[in-house]
């Protein structure tokens, strides 16, 4: 059973990657503004007219500013969602190129490491050599 605290928890964790990217990329938050500029200008547009939900429903479909601003706002949270979506996909490919570094920085240590280098290089070429060895010795045939 989740309480309300695990609930404001989850949405807290949600936001965070959000509210992170609005503190910090000014194109970000430069696309929020628009969007909310542009919900605004509908809000308004549409809190000015009386006579229910069907006017406001007939106005939405048939007024060209109230379109326009409906428009907008959607291109601009596309743009903030897709700036998010990158910046994950960035971060992820930043993990990667840095295991691989690593990777990489941990075996030019071994292999060169003056005390254990010579023999660990030794070591790879006689098992690289083996390995070739019954590479060499196998015929596509059977023959072998």
């Amino acid at each position: 059973m989740t309480t309300t605290k695990d609930r404001v928890m989850y949405a807290a964790d949600t936001a965070k990657p959000y509210l992170g990217r609005a503190l910090t990329d000014e194109e970000f938050r430069d696309n929020l503004r628009a969007a909310f500029a542009a919900a605004r200008a509908i809000y308004d547009e549409l809190s000015r007219q009386r006579g229910g939900v069907s006017s406001i429903a007939a106005s939405v479909a048939t007024d060209e500013d109230v379109q326009s601003n409906l428009r907008r706002a959607i291109k601009e949270l596309r743009q903030a969602a897709d700036r998010i979506a990158a910046a994950q996909e960035e971060r992820a490919s930043h993990t990667l190129r840095t295991i691989s570094l690593v990777t990489i920085g941990i075996l030019i240590g071994i292999f060169f490491n003056p005390y254990t280098g010579r023999d660990t290089r030794r070591w790879v070429s006689g098992k690289v050599k083996k390995g070739q060895d019954s590479v060499e010795d196998y015929s596509p045939n059977g023959s072998a």
